[in-house]
């Protein structure tokens, strides 16, 4: 296991949620391939999307599922937040992770957490673990719980 795994797994058991790491056999940079290398549905994935407050130039995490994508006019009218792309050395230095790997804990520094609705649709959710080949399952409750984000409609089809 790689030390962000390492960084992951710390946190996630300091939650007191179970969990166990997966391992993949090769990194998994879209829901689709997660959801196939998993045998899950595509919606089960929870993609973890940094995006940068235009205000005050600091990391929002927007989760929503793997069918979906993230709807920024919603989340304007939702949050009142102007959100706008990150790139990826952005991401690494407010995550500590690489695009393709970040999960919902363990961040560089703090980050306010949004989750979309979506994530409701499935008793078990999958996400990221640090790594592009590394995912851990939990049901929708527990991301709220180990995130501290709100539940908010923020996706379209």
């Amino acid at each position: 296991m790689k030390a962000a795994n390492q960084k992951v797994k710390k946190v996630l058991a300091a939650s007191g949620i179970e969990f166990e790491i997966t391992l993949l056999p090769a990194a998994v940079r879209t829901a689709r391939l997660a959801a196939d290398a998993l045998g899950c549905a595509v919606g089960q994935i929870a993609n973890s999307l940094i995006f940068m407050d235009q205000a005050s130039a600091r990391a929002v995490l927007v989760m929503c599922a793997g069918d979906r994508r993230v709807d920024l006019a919603k989340v304007r009218r939702e949050t009142g937040l102007e959100l706008g792309k990150a790139d990826a050395d952005f991401v690494k230095r407010e995550t500590g992770f690489a695009i393709g790997g970040v999960p919902p804990v363990a961040h560089a520094n703090r980050l306010r957490c949004l989750l979309d609705k979506s994530l409701q649709q499935h008793a078990e959710i999958w996400a990221a673990a640090g790594t592009p080949e590394s995912v851990f399952r939990m049901g929708p409750q527990q991301l709220q719980q180990i995130t501290g984000g709100d539940w908010l409609e923020l996706s379209q089809s």
